[in-house]
């Protein structure tokens, strides 16, 4: 019988893949490759014959069994990052913490400019030679890919964020071709492999000086792009998906996605609050995404996100929320204040924390339900930091209806592709959702006011 490789088997085959790629790349036996996979993510297929060193697993961000000395992203962070900065348990390494925006690229950016302005500042100051960030696809059957860019204009062109699988398997393979260093935009899983292939290849922490993390709330399938190009009227067909259209006049929250119809050829959009929640529910979004408890995507030098929190949030034109975790990051920030080029705020812990307030309370309060569950069902789980924490009863019934509201939208995407007939079908189990979630902030709000007027 043919070898499986080792991260088909423990992590692929447990759903456990969020499609980075890494493992393409390390693989000497070229046995897989990325490919879509029924429930629309890009994960490793199986396509030769498999040598079986098990180097393709210790690239994983969510390999079940890693050497102890990367066990977590703590250790990570300790091999990677400077000493001389401060420290927090949930945030991980920082030197600053900022919100605010680049005045020349804010307006043309999902955000507040700053992956574009860091990107274009490593180019124009020639810290790295390359930037590695995700493009429109010249690929058949793919909207974006990660892509090269080696100039201030074709870094323009990535400003957008895109809410569609992409994977660094094909393009890290051609590293070794570009010639000088190289800087790389990924979410935080993604970054965690390139830690972890840095480790595993010392050569590439020279090839590779600057990593750029967004904060992410979690990897969406393909279906979520081909839901809402229904939904905004594409019927024929779409292309050119734009999914954080802003309105400068309204507040940051209140985007619009678009795309061009392929036969009529117009231009279709729909405010996505009209849509409903599509990130608290868990709609469409990776399994993998459940068992991530890096929230700001420690293990890069510079991590990037919104600043869901007052005054900011306020602002329709975006506003980044920036936390840096080297010096020379830093020094860019501050550089960039001095020089006019942005606005900055300090921000101080407490506020880093009020505004991912929903992420932290997902990743970190309910992880512990989710990986019990999950090792019940001989599921194999990655080693986590937050795998102790107590959940309260309610809190254990919104999880299991957020697993449930996660898992049917997939499947009922792939049976009917048709938004209607998924709206349908999605409507109770989401109004199931949305009223034990209210029971549960009710309950937790009640319990904190009383504590809070209890005698001292």
């Amino acid at each position: 019988m043919a070898n499986i490789p080792k991260v088909v088997e423990k992590v692929v085959n447990h759903e456990m893949c969020t499609g980075c790629g890494l493992c393409v790349f390390e693989c000497p036996s070229k046995a897989i490759e990325m490919s879509w996979n029924e429930s629309g993510f890009l994960v490793p297929k199986v396509v030769g014959e498999c040598d079986d060193n098990g180097r393709c697993l210790t690239v994983c961000p969510f390999n079940p069994v890693p050497e102890e000395g990367v066990k977590t992203e703590d250790e990570l962070a300790e091999k990677f990052l400077a000493e001389d900065i401060h420290h927090h348990a949930k945030v991980g390494k920082y030197k600053g913490i900022y919100a605010g925006y680049a005045n020349e690229y804010r307006l043309s950016s999902s955000s507040g400019g700053l992956a574009t302005y860091v990107c274009s500042e490593l180019l124009e100051q020639g810290y790295v030679d390359h930037i590695l960030s995700v493009k429109e696809s010249q690929s058949e059957g793919r909207y974006y890919e990660y892509a090269v860019s080696s100039s201030k204009k074709e870094i323009a062109a990535s400003s957008k964020t895109r809410y569609y699988p992409v994977t660094l398997g094909t393009i890290f393979s051609e590293l070794d071709k570009l010639e000088g260093k190289v800087a790389i935009v990924g979410v935080a899983c993604f970054v965690k492999a390139i830690r972890l292939s840095q480790y595993k290849n010392p050569v590439l922490k020279e090839k590779i000086p600057f990593l750029i993390g967004i904060i992410c709330g979690g990897l969406k399938s393909r279906f979520y792009t081909e839901y809402l190009a229904q939904k905004a009227g594409a019927s024929h067909g779409f292309q050119q998906p734009q999914y954080r259209i802003k309105n400068v006049e309204t507040s940051a929250g209140d985007y619009s996605f678009g795309c061009d119809d392929v036969k009529t050829h117009a231009h279709k959009t729909i405010r996505m609050k009209t849509v409903g929640d599509m990130w608290g529910t868990g709609l469409f979004k990776s399994n993998a995404c459940d068992f991530c408890d890096d929230v700001t995507c420690e293990l890069a030098d510079i991590s990037l996100g919104d600043a869901w929190i007052k005054p900011y949030h306020l602002d329709g034109k975006g506003t980044n929320l920036v936390i840096t975790r080297s010096h020379f990051a830093d020094g860019l920030m501050v550089q960039g204040i001095q020089q006019g080029k942005l606005s900055l705020e300090n921000l101080n812990i407490e506020s880093l924390l009020l505004s991912q307030k929903g992420s932290f309370n997902h990743r970190h309060t309910g992880l512990s339900f989710r990986m019990r569950s999950a090792q019940k069902n001989g599921v194999m789980v990655a080693p986590k930091r937050f795998d102790q924490e107590k959940v309260s009863f309610d809190f254990k019934i919104v999880q299991k209806l957020r697993m449930n509201t996660r898992k049917k939208s997939l499947v009922l995407w792939e049976k009917y592709s048709n938004a209607s007939i998924f709206d349908e079908k999605m409507s109770f189990p989401l109004k199931k959702l949305k009223l034990a979630t209210a029971f549960y902030h009710y309950k937790k709000a009640a319990l904190n006011k009383l504590k809070l007027n209890r005698p001292q």
